[in-house]
């Protein structure tokens, strides 16, 4: 069986937490080799004249040069994967034919099936490397997402979230630690979540099934907070409780 080729990768992002979080999922698929990291397009159009790169996760709001316009001045492009917090950029960005669209906060399971769209046989998908095995603590440290808010991308712990709230186009994470604030859909957020962790309970609301501390048929109550359990959901969720 012959080795595969590595897959030379450059992450085009302004914002460093941002990169960290491609840079950390990069590392984890022994296919992927990371060649460079730019904060901004110009630096980026430098780099494509100096190194031959075959991926790049491109960041698509910018300063100086957005992604989709720095997009547009390459003659021969590399394959390119978006990467945003703002989904309405989404049509400009499959117009350019880019591979895929991943939205911030980035999964890591989103990440690997955008790569696998780019490169892998459909009888040989990339995998990430066999993980050792960890304790519960490294396990929990791992267990975290992003969230955009305050123009920074803020690390959340999932263990520490109570709950998470709706309010049009934000949404409001209440945690053990405080609350944050970010622009982005319930639903955007709720498919970054476990179901074995997380619930729905209401088109405005999404819980922590542990921090649950008691319920009804129309409420859930975590500290002293009442959370409402909508028609739509109240089978699923009492079904999910008892």
């Amino acid at each position: 069986m012959h080795e595969l080729k590595a897959i030379r990768c450059l992450i085009v992002d302004d914002e460093p937490p941002a990169r960290e979080v491609i840079r950390r999922y990069v590392v984890e698929v022994p296919t992927l080799q990371l060649v460079g990291e730019c904060a901004n397009a110009v630096q980026a159009l430098t780099f494509l004249q100096q190194q031959t790169i075959d991926l790049i996760f491109l960041d698509i709001r910018m300063p100086q040069l957005d992604g989709t316009n720095f997009l547009k001045t390459l003659k021969n492009p590399p394959r390119v994967i978006f990467t945003t917090a703002y989904p309405e950029y989404a049509l400009e960005g499959y117009e350019l034919d880019v591979v895929d669209y991943l939205l911030k906060p980035v999964r890591f399971d989103r990440f690997l099936k955008a790569v696998n769209k780019a490169y892998a046989p459909a009888s040989q998908p990339l995998a990430p490397m066999p993980a050792p095995e960890t304790t519960l603590e490294e396990k929990r440290n791992e267990s975290f997402v992003y969230f955009r808010a305050d123009r920074k991308m803020q690390k959340v712990m999932l263990p520490d979230i109570l709950y998470i709230e709706s309010m049009k186009d934000y949404v409001k994470i209440v945690t053990t630690q405080g609350t944050i604030i970010t622009k982005q859909s319930i639903t955007s957020v709720e498919s970054m979540l476990s179901e074995k962790q997380f619930v729905r309970t209401h088109r405005s609301f999404i819980v922590a099934i542990d921090k649950i501390k008691s319920f009804t048929n129309d409420l859930i109550e975590i500290n002293a907070a009442e959370i409402p359990i909508g028609k739509l959901y109240r089978n699923g969720v009492l079904k999910l409780l008892t």
